[in-house]
């Protein structure tokens, strides 16, 4: 799905405030999003609150060349563990079976607390960067890139009530 509004944007951007911590360098500015908007096969999924106005999480990703590279996903700290994320990466598997995309990646850092739903959601590593991100305090933190095969992974996981 497209998303383009401001109002839809205003709404990722308050989201990346607050769920991204600043020690580790990996919010996107506004800048950033509307740009890589503006390139063609880039997908906002977002998932919205009680009243459509308010955005719980969103989910940003770019198909080429029949894969799928997920650049970012963040959920509102208020809503986690809320089953958000992991309705935003069923989304994006059924829309990426649609595109004929035949693998999904991601890249992240060694101690991202979402390896967990990654790996339960079906992504297995199969790359690491040394010293890719660097904290600002300075550390080095290896990354890590995941990759989900469309075709092994053909069922939805179910989001908890």
């Amino acid at each position: 799905m497209l998303f383009r509004s401001k109002s839809q944007i205003d709404g990722v951007m308050a989201v990346i405030k607050s769920a991204f911590d600043p020690h580790w360098g990996e919010a996107w500015n506004r800048s950033q999003i509307e740009d890589i908007l503006a390139l063609p096969n880039t997908f906002l999924v977002l998932d919205s609150g009680d009243d459509a106005m308010s955005i719980n999480g969103f989910l940003l990703t770019r198909h080429v060349l029949g894969e799928e590279e997920l650049l970012l996903i963040a959920v509102h700290p208020n809503v986690r563990r809320q089953g958000i994320a992991l309705r935003m990466l069923n989304e994006l598997k059924q829309e990426a079976q649609r595109r004929n995309t035949s693998n999904i990646f991601l890249e992240m850092r060694e101690n991202n607390p979402a390896k967990d739903l990654y790996l339960t959601f079906g992504f297995l590593p199969i790359g690491r960067r040394k010293s890719y991100y660097t904290t600002s305090s300075g550390d080095k933190i290896d990354a890590i890139t995941y990759q989900l095969r469309s075709e092994e992974h053909t069922s939805e996981l179910q989001s908890p009530c």
